[in-house]
């Protein structure tokens, strides 16, 4: 789990410095959001999966359409289906809690999926529980992450973060669980930087140049990933990038000295618990950049 925990981070990480906007959220704020197409005693039973009673938090809904709105065209429609079925439960913490995230019959949403959606609306610090009545992709729950935040928050995020935030999460989520966590993170970040670059670029330039990027990392990607972040990369052309290259410039610093860490790292006990402590101060360094974007 605490391996998990890490990977989850990291691709929050990415997440964040593409997205800095700030939205005002209070310690203790609490939103359920519910999968219309469940009956009754199942929303029962999925109240019993978040431990709390029915009426004591404010209580949303998300429909099928809703999440094709996000998620058509990115996510193949077998796994988006018909009905709106996972349900979500989130909690606004303390300011350097983290991201506490716990998903119960979810099959395809990973907790890193959730957690990136999180982080691109600005919140850094909560706990979510994510389940179903039954198992099922999770994809209502994606999108009611993004109704629940802007309920909290009384603003609307950008649509255009949306759904580019959301083709983020989605296509590195499927090169994570292909090539790594950190290999698809930092390719990811790669391509941010280039930014102010990317409309010089024609598709076929493009091409030869994450594959140039990706050697320097030791990265073999297939044609299928590349025209992934193609696509990604045409996605971020949309993004206002006037505040975005420093702050991906300071998270791509992080990642190698990450990446150092883990190379350096043996399987012995001292060494896990050398990899540990490393692994600490620089979650802590990470997370103390971003309050202060966060906070101003």
């Amino acid at each position: 789990m605490r391996f998990k925990r890490i990977t989850a981070a990291l691709l929050a990480i990415c997440m964040l410095a593409g997205f800095t906007t700030a939205f005002a959220a209070h310690e203790g704020e609490e939103r359920t959001v519910i999968g219309v197409d469940i009956s009754q005693s199942q929303v029962e039973e999925v109240y019993e999966d978040f431990g709390i009673e029915r009426g004591d938090v404010t209580e949303l809904t998300v429909t099928n359409d809703e999440e094709r709105e996000y998620l058509e065209g990115l996510v193949d429609n077998s796994v988006i289906g018909s009905r709106s079925i996972s349900c979500v439960y989130i909690k606004v913490m303390e300011e350097g809690e983290g991201l506490d995230v716990t998903a119960h019959n979810i099959n395809w949403c990973t907790e890193e999926i959730y957690a990136n959606a999180l982080v691109t609306a600005g919140i850094t610090d909560a706990e979510i529980i994510v389940t179903a009545p039954f198992t099922v992709s999770g994809t209502a729950a994606l999108t009611g992450i993004y109704k629940a935040y802007e309920d909290i928050t009384g603003e609307e995020l950008d649509e255009t973060a949306k759904e580019v935030g959301t083709e983020e999460m989605v296509i590195t989520s499927e090169l994570a669980e292909q090539i790594g966590n950190y290999d698809a993170t930092i390719l990811v970040n790669e391509l941010k930087l280039m930014l102010d670059e990317l409309e010089n670029y024609t598709d076929e330039e493009l091409y030869d140049e994450i594959v140039r990027i990706a050697g320097e990392y030791g990265i073999t990607l297939t044609d299928d990933q590349i025209n992934q972040l193609i696509k990604l990369a045409r996605g971020l052309q949309k993004m206002d990038n006037s505040e975005l290259l420093e702050n991906v410039q300071n998270i791509q610093g992080k990642l190698k000295d990450l990446a150092g860490i883990l190379e350096n790292a043996d399987n012995s006990a001292e060494g896990i618990r050398a990899f540990f402590a490393n692994i600490g101060d620089f979650f802590k360094s990470i997370g103390d950049f971003f309050k202060r974007i966060i906070n101003g």
